[in-house]
């Protein structure tokens, strides 16, 4: 009995330590299987020929040719992205992941690869004045479902939370009335508002610096060195810098002064 449980234990461990590493898996396969949630401009969005595009887009693909393989998108919901990753129907999710304690339990991240902040955003009409969630209690708060700020919202008692599966329809909703306000990354607010033709307005920032980073499954050291040398390697050579020059007017990858 003991011979034959000393084997079980002798054959489990020689299978984990021959476990690939995502980095041989991917390298063998050629590419790189990127989830995005497509609807989130400017980071992941269909452009005008429906052409998935955005600054994540650019990101992941340069990282993925960089490890020398082909970008593979995958687009969906948001609520469903970590969800399929954890699943294994994909490597990485490259679309504002922030990277949060709670999620650190489940996946393993890359280096932060852009800082932001919340923000709120209001009715260009809006005569009442929000610099904080706690001037927002009583109200409607639109937030995207799974989302840190998501998160924010429901830990302040007395805002009614309103979850969306993307950013138009939380907006479409702000405009009409329905909300108001909605929180959201402030790298995307003067972009998603612009595009959506909607009379809306960036509102005040809200709580600290995110930073966001390339989540993936837990254990896979040599896919992470791959993958934060070509963050740093993008970084140094200033691709990084003309990929979020073009998308922001400034270089992401530097940290903001937290928001108050």
């Amino acid at each position: 009995m003991k011979k034959i449980l000393l084997a079980s234990l002798m054959a489990a461990f020689a299978g984990h330590a021959l476990a690939a590493d995502l980095l041989d898996t991917v390298k063998q396969r050629g590419t790189l299987k990127i989830a995005v949630e497509g609807t989130y401009p400017p980071f992941t969005f269909k452009d005008a020929n429906q052409k998935l595009t955005g600054f994540d887009v650019e990101v992941a693909t340069e990282v993925a040719k960089r490890l020398k393989v082909k970008p593979e998108f995958t687009t969906g919901e948001w609520s469903g992205l970590l969800a399929g990753l954890q699943a294994g129907k994909f490597d990485v999710v490259v679309n504002q992941v922030g990277i949060t304690d709670k999620r650190k339990e489940t996946f393993d991240f890359s280096q932060p690869y852009t800082f932001s902040s919340a923000q709120l955003i209001v009715r260009k009409n809006e005569t009442r004045v929000f610099k904080s969630l706690d001037d927002l209690k009583g109200k409607k708060v639109g937030v995207g479902q799974g989302s840190n700020y998501a998160d924010m919202v429901k830990a302040v008692n007395g805002i009614e939370v309103k979850v969306y599966p993307s950013a138009p329809e939380n907006l479409q909703d702000l405009a009409s009335g329905r909300i108001d306000a909605a929180l959201n990354d402030s790298l995307l607010i003067p972009f998603a508002i612009k595009q959506a033709k909607l009379p809306l307005k960036a509102g005040h920032p809200v709580g600290d610096v995110t930073t966001m980073g390339i989540p993936f499954a837990k254990n896979n050291p040599k896919f992470k060195q791959a993958v934060d040398k070509a963050l740093n390697d993008m970084k140094a050579d200033g691709s990084f810098k003309k990929i979020s020059l073009k998308w922001f007017g400034i270089d992401v990858s530097k940290a903001p002064t937290a928001a108050k």
